[in-house]
């Protein structure tokens, strides 16, 4: 679960990782009374869960009266596009102002859990800021990561390999290495997925502080933290997603133009591959689960056809706890319901499969039944090319 930027430095704050002082407000009246209890000059930062902010027009500094109603009334309420929203872009609904603060030097730092090490991997950067992309992409040597064993916790020599790789100066080195234990446990504490500052900035009067804040909870984790799962944001969520949500169903929306109705997040996964490979691009994840009936098909359909990208549909069920016959029907039901435009591949494979595969032909609607899942990918790529 994602969380904004102002309630991620909250956190900070309370394992001792300095931000700048601000407050956030959901009105222009509130922002310009925030601006003038801090001093100019300030912050006006949208908060959206996404990056490239700044680059979008949603970060901006004001240093007049005037330029604080100015990036008010342009920053609240607009649709902000950046590289991490799509096109579609975020409506900002609310706007953290910050104290301005003299920059020195800008860093980048995140803890990310690294899968094929099972370490939690501290990444660090002397460039920081919008480009770091860039950076990673053209000057990868200047990217540190420093690998930390989560039965041993960061140590010592973590911490110098980290301000040694970054080129840090000797008198910064006290409180970076706070700041970068205190992240760490935060990390740890809060069962995240992603800790990320960009910029972590060295203040004019040699200060380290957090100019910006991004963390990632994992989900399966938040019975654990009830304070952060109040801090969630409906507004920032997908509304199919939010949707599916509701009936029991797990889907993500994707970029593509392949429908994908799956039983089983692993097989669900291996579909979107299998998809890849045959040189077309899926268009959503969707897990109906083991127990999937026809109501849940129906939906699921309901959810896919929703994507106007989509231009064909894969059905790929394993028949185990969810017997192929049964959701052959189910199909061909929930199909027949809503009125399906579409042509609909079908692999099935399990218990009863040659009775599920003899109720689709029957149906008299199209959908084509696929041998194999390297045979559905072939047929689906070729109906959507």
């Amino acid at each position: 679960m994602k969380i904004h930027e102002y309630q991620a430095k909250e956190l900070f704050r309370k394992y001792k990782v300095p931000t700048p002082e601000g407050g956030v407000s959901d009105s222009v009246a509130g922002i310009k009374d925030i601006a003038v209890g801090l001093g100019l000059p300030v912050a006006v930062k949208a908060q959206i869960h996404a990056g490239g902010r700044g680059k979008g027009g949603g970060v901006k500094l004001a240093r007049t009266d005037d330029e604080v109603s100015a990036a008010a009334d342009a920053i609240l309420g607009m649709t902000l596009v950046t590289k991490q929203t799509g096109p579609e872009g975020r409506v900002v609904r609310k706007v953290l102002v910050e104290k301005g603060v003299g920059i020195q030097k800008e860093l980048y730092l995140s803890i990310i859990p690294d899968r094929e090490t099972a370490c939690i991997t501290i990444v660090a950067s002397q460039d920081g800021g919008m480009d770091i992309e860039d950076v990673a992409a053209k000057s990868p040597e200047r990217i540190i990561k420093v690998p930390v064993n989560p039965v041993t916790g960061i140590q010592g020599y973590h911490l110098r390999q980290v301000m040694f790789g970054i080129e840090l100066e000797k008198p910064l080195m006290k409180e970076f290495s706070a700041v970068l234990k205190n992240l760490y446990n935060l990390f740890v504490d809060y069962d995240c997925s992603m800790v990320e500052i960009n910029p972590l900035i060295v203040t004019d009067d040699n200060r380290v502080v957090a100019l910006d804040a991004k963390m990632d909870i994992d989900s399966n984790a938040l019975f654990r933290h009830p304070d952060v799962k109040e801090m969630h944001d409906p507004n920032e969520d997908d509304p199919t997603e939010m949707e599916a949500a509701k009936y029991g169903l797990n889907y993500i929306n994707l970029d593509g133009n392949v429908g994908n109705m799956v039983n089983g997040a692993g097989l669900a996964m291996a579909t979107m591959d299998i998809i890849k490979q045959a040189g077309a691009e899926p268009a959503n994840f969707l897990d109906v689960g083991g127990g999937a009936d026809a109501e849940m098909v129906e939906n699921g359909f309901r959810l896919i056809l929703s994507d106007s990208k989509v231009k064909g549909i894969l059905i790929n069920i394993f028949g185990g706890i969810l017997r192929c016959d049964v959701l052959a029907q189910g199909v061909v039901q929930a199909a027949k319901k809503i009125g399906l435009s579409l042509p609909v591949v079908v692999r099935m494979e399990g218990t009863n499969v040659e009775e599920g595969r003899r109720i689709l032909a029957d149906s008299g609607l199209e959908l084509i039944n696929a041998i194999d899942l390297a045979d559905a990918a072939k047929k689906v790529a070729g109906i959507v090319a």
